[in-house]
């Protein structure tokens, strides 16, 4: 174990203090038992609880405006501004809360592509934090670290309490990005995803802004013939499911750029897997994968032993497992794709309206692409009775601090610059909403997803959707003709009809926000009604 303080954090405000500087793995898997704060599972993996927050806390994400953000950021209720003079505040008193501690550091960096390389610092709490972070950021070889200056530096205390009266805070925890001092400071919250996500979305701001590199949330994956597929899609949408393909290489299953010279790179050297009802026959990369080295997050154990019931939520619907990509056999080697040829648009439609495939028009792509929809289901969230829309800018409007057209001009010049086909996928419902209908099987989706990838649909016929004119293919390889229309799943048509129209009516009261924003091609890829 290193103990040896290989440098001073008093620079940064953080004094008198043991510092465990890139332990491995195991030391901190170790670290972690002993401490009493997690348990090893039959697999080997490590479980902990997150504490108080199982998810990310959006409304307590702040971005603290001052003159590189000013006039760049989208600000509202997704961005919200913080005072320069208040992040000051809160970051002497969260260092000075680490300071005289036992606390974990680990250099790593983010951007497979060394061309867009950014160098984080983490200082962490709790050994199992940095754990994540091992497994999420890419890992430095150990001649780097000896010359390894970081451009952002990451600080994460859960046990730091804001006092929002003085603080600015809404209430005790936050998460608050700064572009002038280059930082990230995370309090009262344990859930690792906020550590994540607070480096994705300043990579979300960095890369389009100075270095002209679309910044995506997605996974992806190349295929024998070079080909790059990329995945977008809101949490519990499919993305890493769906790119974790045993006949194709995974660069990467959550954020990604895509650069100029039609690149695609992985920002992230790990994977942040759901494990709801995960097992072996239906994701067998992902379970293979939750062995020692993984860290699962809020799971609960079979009842008498410390094997993971995957089935059981009752601490959170967002059951969670990180660990490096390495522990997926087929990766493609550098986490860089070239070529990209097909993006498919994930959305997870609990009403059960959309077709379990569809292709899309330019304009239809950027109008889907700006929506970011998906459904949430009934019963994973309090209050939420039945199926309700959720629409995501981007498919990951929380962490996007520009305006969500910015993105979508890049992409829509990136797809016609690559000839890419855009596809819509429903991975949710089929023969009626939930409650009524049933999930869309995952051998179909992945299926059509095939067949999308390998040209087989480019011969086929298609018809248009009566309200949302996206084009169905009338056959599909390996898929029941009868499911390609969700029409056709119904047993009363009639009601189709009438959610159908209802479903359109919503997105296009979504899209209102947007219109001023968008030109006549995105506008007639809405809906018709």
């Amino acid at each position: 174990m290193n103990d040896n303080k290989p440098f001073s954090l008093d620079t940064i405000g953080i004094k008198n203090v043991k510092i465990h500087y890139q332990l491995t793995p195991d030391q901190l898997h170790q670290l972690t038992l002993d401490r009493a704060e997690g348990l090893e599972t039959s697999t080997g993996a490590l479980a902990i609880n997150t504490g108080k927050f199982s998810g990310r806390s959006p409304q307590d994400r702040f971005i603290v405006k001052d003159s590189i953000s000013e006039n760049e950021v989208w600000w509202g209720e997704i961005n919200i501004p913080f005072e320069a003079e208040k992040f000051d505040a809160l970051y002497s008193k969260i260092t000075a809360y680490l300071s005289n501690k036992e606390i974990f550091v680990r250099d790593a960096y983010v951007c497979s592509d060394s061309n867009y390389r950014l160098n984080v610092r983490v200082i962490t709490e709790t050994p199992w934090a940095n754990l994540f972070c091992y497994n999420m950021f890419l890992r430095p070889e150990e001649k780097e670290l000896a010359h390894f200056i970081a451009d952002w530096t990451l600080i994460c205390a859960p046990s730091f309490l804001a006092d929002p009266k003085t603080d600015g805070t809404r209430q005790e925890n936050f998460a608050i990005l700064n572009f002038t001092k280059k930082a990230i400071i995370i309090g009262g919250t344990g859930y690792t995803g906020e550590m994540k996500k607070g480096i994705f979305s300043a990579l979300n701001f960095i890369l389009p802004v100075f270095e002209n590199a679309l910044p995506m949330h997605c996974s992806a994956n190349v295929g024998e013939d070079g080909e790059t597929a990329i995945f977008f899609g809101l949490s519990g949408t499919g993305k890493t499911t769906l790119s974790a393909d045993p006949n194709r290489k995974l660069i990467g299953d959550d954020e990604h750029g895509w650069t100029s010279e039609n690149t695609v790179f992985n920002f992230e050297g790990g994977c942040y897997a759901k494990v709801v009802n995960l097992s072996e026959e239906n994701e067998p990369d992902i379970f293979r994968a939750v062995k020692k080295g993984a860290l699962l997050e809020n799971i609960v154990f079979k009842q008498g032993s410390n094997e993971v019931d995957y089935t059981d939520i009752s601490l959170t619907p967002n059951t969670r497992v990180s660990y490096p990509i390495e522990h997926i056999d087929n990766i493609q080697p550098g986490s860089i794709g070239q070529n990209p040829k097909n993006i498919f648009f994930l959305t997870a439609d609990s009403f059960g309206i959309l077709p379990p495939i569809a292709r899309l028009t330019p304009g239809q792509a950027a109008y889907h692409f700006i929506s970011g929809y998906t459904a949430k289901i009934a019963g994973t969230e309090a209050g939420i009775n039945e199926p309700q829309p959720n629409f995501s800018a981007c498919f990951g409007a929380p962490f996007m601090p520009l305006h969500p057209t910015r993105y979508a001009e890049m992409l829509s010049k990136k797809m016609q610059d690559a000839g890419v086909k855009v596809w819509l996928i429903n991975t949710g419902w089929t023969g009626g909403a939930y409650g009524t209908g049933n999930r869309m099987k995952l051998k179909y989706t992945r299926a059509m997803i095939t067949a999308a990838l390998n040209g087989e649909l480019d011969t086929v016929d298609y018809q248009n959707h009566a309200v949302f004119k996206i084009a169905i293919p009338n056959s599909c390889p390996e898929v029941p003709a009868e499911i390609l229309n969700p029409r056709n799943t119904w047993k009363d048509k009639g009601l189709y009809d009438v959610k159908a129209i209802e479903l359109a009516e919503k997105f296009k009261a979504n899209f209102v926000k947007f219109e001023s924003y968008a030109n006549d091609e995105i506008l007639a890829g809405a809906p018709q009604v």
